[in-house]
């Protein structure tokens, strides 16, 4: 298990990242507009979208704590197939299903049903999500023990992740604009469900393999209360630096994906959003890709820690000018629009690569501090705090749009970038503080801790 992972395991574990991409990032980027948005574009129902508002932040809230209840199950679950595999088989379905589900209210307009409705749906969605994610993510550091095989694979991740943000972002617009809501989920849904199975052919052999040498070792964790194993995760200190730092970085991401519908009709003009929304957001991935070889690179060079901490620090400083893209006198606004786009791509690659690999340091960081093996609960406790924050993500942004989001009045709008700022620089200087190495060992950590 220690030698070199093989390039084909490599590239269909890495490809599952392609449908969660897909799956998530359609949701952020098209929910509050499918229920809120009208024909002109704007939110002026106050009503109606603090209710959704409402319904979206209570329904993250509510998730986050299934991910330490799976993932403790997770790490503590012995079957012939693993401790992982089995919650990814099982529960996959039911999240494409659900995710389906989401774009089929059962009345037309604004009712109290479709706000219950939502609220259901977006919790199932979200629970069998965890169920079929979580396990998947947890299986990095047990298939892939060498730096080196986890910078391939998060590299591999993120192009995969590229394909499936570009469907989310690109091809879901030009879908909606083509069949509408219910065709494109269809179709992202069973994109993904494909790229999910595809990730275990390449995780099955490893995963076993591992799953048995645990066993074999003693490794497993040892039976703790939940309660006592999230708080062990938190005494970890290069995990309580990494957590808040990815936490306020990502809810900026998401607020600035998430107003993208709006600024297009009410700053760009342009009454159907999908294929200019999707042509920014294809500038971005663009650029992406472009620099991702740029920051492996740099990253083998140099290391994971100063690359991400780089990115939070550009994204701190460009996000804020969000603010005045499209509102420059003498420029065409679709230009600025796409100009602004195409450099959204660097503040988004860091935060794209590195977060599953520098977990898996942190849970390595673990096992040489407790001598067990208990990758999930890391993972899911990660996910927890992340959806506790991120809850607030709708929240804010709906609170901004509230300020104004039409064509008269863009006040909300354009307040979106320096919000996103503000957290991503917070995020930066927190994350500061990180100093693991690259090749977690005893020796390592000693020599690299702080005096």
């Amino acid at each position: 298990m220690n030698g070199r992972m093989p390039l084909a395991s490599r590239l269909l574990y890495a490809s599952g990242s392609l449908g969660g991409n897909a799956l998530g990032r359609s949701r952020d980027l098209w929910l509050i507009f499918f229920y809120l948005g009208d024909d002109d574009g704007d939110v002026e129902r106050k009503g109606a979208a603090f209710a959704i508002g409402a319904v979206l932040v209570i329904g993250r809230l509510i998730e986050a704590f299934d991910d330490p209840l799976i993932g403790y199950w997770s790490d503590r679950t012995r079957s012939r197939w693993g401790r992982r595999i089995p919650f990814v088989l099982a529960a996959t379905p039911f999240m494409c299903i659900f995710f389906v589900l989401l774009w089929i209210p059962p009345n037309p307009g604004e009712t109290i049903g479709n706000v219950i409705y939502l609220f259901a749906i977006f919790w199932f969605f979200n629970l069998f999500s965890t169920l079929s994610g979580g396990p998947l993510e947890s299986l990095l550091p047990e298939i892939a023990r060498r730096n080196d095989d986890r910078l391939s694979i998060v590299a591999w991740q993120v192009a995969f992740g590229v394909i499936g943000t570009g469907i989310a972002l690109v091809a879901s617009g030009l879908l909606v604009n083509a069949f509408g809501f219910v065709a494109m989920a269809i179709i992202v849904a069973s994109v993904a469900f494909v790229s999910r199975y595809i990730a275990l052919a390449g995780a099955w052999g490893r995963s076993v393999e591992a799953s048995r040498e645990i066993y074999a070792a003693g490794e497993t964790v040892d039976r703790l209360s939940i309660w006592t194993a999230v708080t062990t995760c938190l005494r970890n200190d290069q995990f309580l630096v990494f957590l808040p730092s990815f936490v306020l970085y990502s809810v900026g991401v998401q607020i600035i994906t998430g107003v993208l519908p709006f600024y297009v009709e009410a700053v760009l003009g342009r009454d159907e959003p999908g294929q200019m929304v999707s042509i920014l957001s294809g500038c971005a991935i663009g650029v992406l890709l472009l620099v991702l070889p740029i920051g492996i690179l740099l990253a083998r060079r140099r290391s994971k820690r100063q690359v991400y901490g780089g990115g939070m620090l550009f994204a701190g400083v460009y996000f804020p000018l969000f603010a005045i893209a499209g509102f420059l006198p003498g420029i065409p606004v679709v230009a600025q629009g796409i100009t602004y786009a195409l450099l959204i791509g660097i503040a988004l690659a860091p935060v794209q690569t590195f977060p599953n690999a520098l977990i898996a340091d942190i849970t390595d960081y673990d096992t040489v501090r407790s001598g067990q093996r208990r990758e999930a609960i890391y993972y899911a406790t990660q996910q927890t705090l992340e959806k506790i924050a991120g809850a607030a993500g709708p929240g804010i942004l709906i609170a901004l749009l509230a300020l104004g989001s039409t064509a008269e009045d863009p006040l909300g709008i354009r307040l979106v970038g320096p919000v996103a700022g503000i957290l991503a620089f917070i995020g930066y200087l927190v994350f500061r503080r990180y100093w693991l190495p690259d090749n977690v060992t005893e020796e390592s950590v000693a020599e690299a801790r702080p005096a």
